[in-house]
């Protein structure tokens, strides 16, 4: 009898023939082996964790900044605020250049602009028939019969009306596309439709006038084109004017101004002053600085700037109940930055002859590194704006006689520029990054080799094993047959 023992080495499976485990070892193996590429996963994590960090702190600098930048702007020291004893009659608003003062306004008439209207048509569909219409703007004289004179400047302009374009609704759009510095209308009441044309801008300049030429004439000034002409001059004139076009009278400290609109600019320096209704009795008007702006810009100060230390202190801090640091705890160049912005307002300032000190007009740093403002010593210091201002903004020779806000300014100028802080420590981070990845690549590859060769080895290994076991399977069956026969001879 004989036995075959061929296919031991033609395995489908590794470790089928010899019982090994091949891909479980392989794979202890492999983990031991990537141990430093999981180190260097890690530390890639880790860097760009960190990136990540600098990224919102240079965020929170840059808002600080902007905050620092609007407290210390000449606009924002050089601001005036109007206060208006009837808002219902005269609205004030003021600009650069304004300064704090007290005004008496009376409004005697507002700036108006000519308004008038025709009689009825059955509807805005109504044939006026064709011609033409002339339209000046300029001034009336006086009453009735005076004399119109053109507004400097200006030409006549000449709407004309075609075949298809005479119908009540048309010659308000031809009007109003002619660009004659009128806008026309249709107003529906209850005998019918009217057209009503309006000054586009108000004062006595801009009256107008209006020449209505018919191309059939019959003769009836009542009837067609002619029904829109308007000349109080002794002219035709078929439309009824409703409103006056007039000027603005008003007294500003007994002074008389006058006005195309009702909107006065610069009559007082950085002062405009909308008219809203005539008065009865003086209007008061105060223009004093703007310290409520102050202070606002002084706690959107305060706030960004706490947010900053708040984040800062959190990244660098190590917290002893999860026992873990901050993602930038130890890291030189944030534990720098920490430290320069407590130092600020260790230094007294000479910038101002008033006060040496933050904390003397009511801004206070904790022991936490947080700012907290004290609203009455600042309102207080509020009285001495141009003190306050030097404390503030003072724009120094040197540290000492520079003002608080100004020097977390520069710091934060110096901190965000191109060759600042935030750009050397996150490009150093990146160049780690960088070469952290190159790393990973290179082990990757000589992995993947380590782990091709492993599975040679132990794949020649259970070859081996599932052949010697196939010989001992053999062997057994051979001895078992002899030891048959041996028992039978006998």
């Amino acid at each position: 009898m004989t036995s075959s023992i061929s296919s031991v080495g033609n395995l489908s499976s590794a470790g089928l023939g010899s019982g090994l485990d091949v891909n479980s070892i392989i794979t202890s193996l492999m983990a031991i082996e990537s141990r430093p590429l999981d180190m260097l996963k890690v530390q890639a994590t880790s860097l760009n964790t960190q990136i990540s960090t600098y990224g919102k702190l240079q965020s929170y600098f840059s808002t600080m900044r902007d905050k620092a930048n609007a407290l210390t702007s000449l606009t924002l020291w050089d601001g005036t605020t109007a206060s208006v004893s009837d808002t219902s009659a005269v609205k004030v608003t003021t600009s650069t250049g304004s300064t704090a003062g007290s005004y008496s306004v009376n409004v005697q008439n507002l700036a108006a602009a000519q308004t008038v209207v025709s009689s009825a048509f059955a509807d805005s569909s109504a044939d006026l028939g064709i011609g033409s219409l002339v339209i000046e703007l300029g001034t009336w004289t006086g009453d009735p019969g005076d004399p119109f004179t053109a507004k400097s400047g200006t030409t006549a302009i000449t709407v004309d009306i075609a075949e298809g374009e005479s119908s009540l609704s048309a010659i308000r759009d031809k009007i109003n596309a002619s660009d004659a510095g009128v806008v026309a209308s249709i107003v529906n009441d209850a005998s019918g439709a009217r057209l009503s044309i309006r000054s586009k801008e108000t004062g006595e300049e801009n009256a107008f006038r209006i020449t209505a030429t018919e191309t059939f004439d019959d003769g009836d000034p009542a009837t067609g084109l002619s029904t829109l002409s308007f000349d109080l001059g002794g002219g035709a004139s078929q439309l009824t004017r409703k409103q006056t076009a007039a000027n603005a009278l008003v007294q500003i400290n007994g002074i008389d101004v006058e006005s195309a609109t009702n909107t006065l600019d610069n009559v007082v320096d950085g002062l405009s002053m909308t008219l809203l209704k005539p008065t009865t009795t003086a209007v008061d008007v105060t223009v004093a600085a703007d310290t409520e702006t102050i202070k606002t810009r002084l706690n959107e100060f305060v706030t960004a700037y706490n947010e900053l230390n708040n984040y800062l202190r959190t990244q660098t801090a190590y917290n002893a109940e999860t026992r873990k640091g901050g993602t930038l705890q130890g890291d030189q160049s944030a534990v720098s930055l920490q430290n320069q912005l407590r130092l600020v307002l260790n230094q007294a300032s000479t910038a101002s002859g008033t006060w040496s000190q933050l904390s003397q007009v009511g801004v206070t740093m904790a022991k936490d590194g947080t700012l907290s403002v004290d609203s009455t010593k600042l309102d207080a210091a509020l009285v001495n704006l141009p003190e306050l201002e030097k404390l503030f903004s003072g724009d120094g020779a040197d540290t000492g006689s520079t003002g608080f806000i100004r020097r977390y300014k520069e710091m934060a100028d110096a901190a965000l520029s191109i060759d600042g802080t935030f750009t050397t420590r996150k490009d150093g981070l990146q160049s780690k990054l960088d070469r952290n990845g190159k790393s990973q690549d290179v082990l990757e590859v000589r992995l993947a080799q380590v782990e091709a060769r492993l599975r040679r080895q132990y794949t020649a290994l259970d070859q081996s094993m599932a052949s010697l076991n196939g010989l001992s399977s053999y062997v057994s069956q051979q001895m078992a047959m002899l030891a048959k026969t041996s028992s039978s001879d006998s």
